[in-house]
């Protein structure tokens, strides 16, 4: 690490972690000077007293729905490449398949998640599948977007050397793909976990397989407000976990020989 990766990679953290602390005292300092109750608002410190009172069920909530959002992700990762592999074989392919993937992402998915939950029995098939329709198409857009963006020097050159149309792929294409798959996946990232969270309002699971979403449709029927902004709280905690794992990826990926995680020139 260089002297001056490492205030870089400080502010990164320490300017967010502000932004949060100034926030949170804020939001503390309004709720006790107006006395407002913890069944509409409640303080900072009382959700933090709910996370370590209700530790047990948000925690087995919390597992129910990232194994939804994570299984999603690994499977719109795979489907997403393998349908982006198949676009740039041919334009005739990508013209006629590319709409059907825009369809995916401009269908609402309360909309054909019910459809899909009474199609499938198994409920967390099911959870999974509506999340994969969201979370699918960043991967399927960009990386067709990146295999299709390479240098056309570069591709005479490979044409020139009788490269194949397999060596192309794996050593000009794929390689070039990188930057804008990756930047895919961090978008797919959080809709895999929004796409898991709005399944199980859809669906209303409950039990003991029962993730965040029932968890915060309960605490709302029950006005036990104080569980509902736990739960909201380890969602968001979750999304910002999961982007910064997939920004850890890419970044361990692409520093050593991409511009766009290159290290700033001393």
């Amino acid at each position: 690490m260089t002297g001056n990766e490492a205030p870089s990679r400080a502010l990164r953290i320490a300017a967010p972690a502000l932004i949060a602390v100034l926030l949170l005292a804020a939001w503390q300092g309004l709720v006790v000077a107006y006395d407002v109750p913890k069944y509409i608002v409640p303080s900072p410190w009382v959700v933090l007293q709910t996370l370590v009172i209700d530790r047990a069920l948000l925690a087995d909530a919390l597992g129910v729905t990232l194994g939804i959002a994570l299984t999603a992700l690994a499977i719109a990762t795979v489907a997403g490449t393998l349908v982006a592999l198949l676009f740039v074989q041919s334009r005739w392919i990508e013209m006629s398949l590319f709409p059907y993937a825009v369809l995916l992402q401009v269908t609402p998915i309360v909309a054909i998640a019910p459809l899909i939950i009474i199609w499938v029995r198994d409920t967390r098939i099911a959870l999974i599948l509506c999340a994969v329709v969201v979370a699918i198409f960043p991967i399927i857009a960009n990386t067709t977007l990146g295999l299709r963006s390479v240098d056309h020097g570069l591709l005479n050159l490979f044409r020139m050397c009788r490269a194949s149309r397999w060596q192309v792929l794996l050593r000009l294409r794929i390689p070039g793909a990188l930057p804008y798959f990756f930047g895919g996946l961090r978008i797919a990232s959080g809709l895999a976990l929004i796409g898991a969270v709005v399944a199980e309002f859809v669906a209303g699971t409950g039990g003991q397989g029962a993730g965040l979403a029932y968890q915060i449709l309960l605490a709302g029927m029950q006005l036990n407000i104080p569980r509902l902004f736990a739960a909201l709280f380890l969602i968001a905690a979750a999304g910002i976990a999961l982007f910064g794992a997939t920004m850890w990826l890419s970044h361990a990926v692409l520093s050593r020989w991409h511009e766009s995680e290159a290290a700033p020139p001393d």
